[in-house]
């Protein structure tokens, strides 16, 4: 693997991204000439299993789903968990599924229903240390989830815990954050995906999904776009 150990990669992918689950496939080999685009994530997407056949597939957005060629059984058994993954899409035959692709990885992100708002009590109840949203291709509204890059401080081995609850208005949900004190350290990043499937349903139209947050400077929001998962 050239200059790189795969000891050194890990490391860094799990010092960079926080809050990830465990390496659950990993291809790697001692050549020289290896390709280092397969060290790195170019897909975020839901791992699901087919009810009838048990084939583990995987979910890339509102539309598109992927056969892996290489993989037969979700080692999470039913559990249907998002995840970042580095896949090559094959030529052939994928049933109906949209694609079909050989798995060089995937990695499992932290994945959680809504939790419950208690109104007024919400910052007590969950926290309200401050974080940034994170611009980026992994913070995104898809399948019924969404999946958050975000930014703080992290300075022991204390676990911070995130939740989201629904705001005041029917698409409107609040990201909370709870360091437990331990606000110093280094700036990080952590990956975290939520349901949605508390929200109204949208009726198959696209709707404005507020998120909002407490940051650094303050209250902030964002919009998305959000269709109920059909």
């Amino acid at each position: 693997m050239g200059g790189l150990t795969m000891k050194r990669l890990l490391f860094y992918a799990f010092s960079s991204v926080v809050i990830l689950g465990s390496l659950a496939f990993y291809s790697c080999n001692n050549d020289d000439d290896a390709d280092y685009s397969v060290y790195y994530p170019n897909a975020l997407v839901t791992i699901k299993t087919n009810s009838s056949t048990g084939q583990v597939y995987f979910q890339l957005d509102e539309s598109t789903t992927i056969l892996p060629v290489n993989m037969k059984k979700s080692r999470y058994g039913d559990k249907e968990l998002r995840a970042l993954t580095n896949f090559r899409v094959q030529e052939g035959q994928s049933g109906h599924y949209s694609k079909s692709a050989y798995v060089n990885w995937v990695d499992t992100i932290l994945t959680k229903n809504m939790a419950q708002s208690f109104g007024a009590k919400d910052d007590e109840k969950y926290g309200k240390d401050p974080v940034e949203i994170v611009k980026d291709w992994t913070t995104v509204v898809e399948d019924g989830y969404i999946t958050l890059r975000f930014r703080t401080y992290f300075g022991s081995r204390v676990k911070h815990v995130v939740n989201l609850v629904k705001g005041d208005k029917p698409y409107e949900v609040v990201f909370h954050h709870n360091a437990f004190g331990d606000t110093g350290g280094f700036v990080r990043d952590g990956l975290v995906a939520f349901r949605l499937k508390d929200l109204p349903d949208t009726q198959g139209k696209a709707v404005d999904l507020t998120l909002k947050w407490q940051s650094f400077s303050g209250m902030k929001s964002v919009k998305f776009k959000y269709t109920t998962r059909k």
